[in-house]
């Protein structure tokens, strides 16, 4: 059974960390990337962050860019969000995903085969 799980989600001030992660089982990791996104309801599904089976040429969305970084350690199946100098705006509910490619990943979401059930990050101001 393919699971991703994601945890690390929490109530955070402006300005503050935190680090999702995003734990795979069921499927052949090290073949897939893993993207990162996120929603508010009511908004459309925004692609934060992805990276590839490889684990080279991560993409990340303008919004985030400089403030999130994302990794993956294939012996632990498990990929990560770093998450800097948060803001109000990245209140959401935060999705990873996984899609099999190795070489090269994308931000949008219609590519992605497995969805976990989301972790709910709030940045107050």
């Amino acid at each position: 059974e393919v699971q991703l799980v994601e945890s690390g989600g929490g109530l955070v001030q402006v300005g503050g960390s935190l680090r999702l992660s995003c734990a795979a089982s069921g499927f052949s990791f090290d073949d897939y990337a893993i993207g990162w996104f996120r929603q508010v309801p009511g908004k459309e599904r925004e692609g934060v962050a992805c990276i590839s089976g490889k684990g080279s040429t991560p993409e990340y969305a303008d919004s985030v860019r400089g403030r999130f970084t994302i990794s993956r350690d294939n012996a632990k199946f498990t990929v990560y969000l770093q998450m800097n100098s948060l803001k109000p705006e990245d209140t959401a509910i935060y999705y990873c995903a996984a899609d099999r490619r190795y070489y090269y990943c994308s931000n949008f979401g219609s590519w992605y085969e497995y969805w976990g059930q989301g972790t709910q990050v709030t940045v107050s101001s």
